[in-house]
């Protein structure tokens, strides 16, 4: 069954083993940005939850990093 794990620690869950990796915001809020204003950081939650399903979605070999700034995949 495929996993994401969503994480702002993202290094760790390499060494872990986890295949599908999405790095999220900082430690304290890895599911936000609350320095954002209010509409930008609803815009960066749905833009982390898209990214998230496109992790679910795609095969891997190997722990990936999919970050939610960047389009390309970050593979350690």
């Amino acid at each position: 069954m495929p996993t994401v794990l969503a994480t702002c620690l993202y290094t760790v869950a390499t060494r872990v083993g986890a295949n599908r990796i999405v790095r999220g915001g900082r430690f304290h809020h890895p599911f936000g940005k609350p320095e954002l204003p209010s509409a930008d950081e609803y815009a960066w939650r749905r833009k982390f939850v898209d990214r998230i399903v496109t992790a679910l979605c795609t095969p891997v070999q190997q722990p990936t990093v999919f970050d939610v700034e960047e389009e390309t995949l970050v593979t350690p």
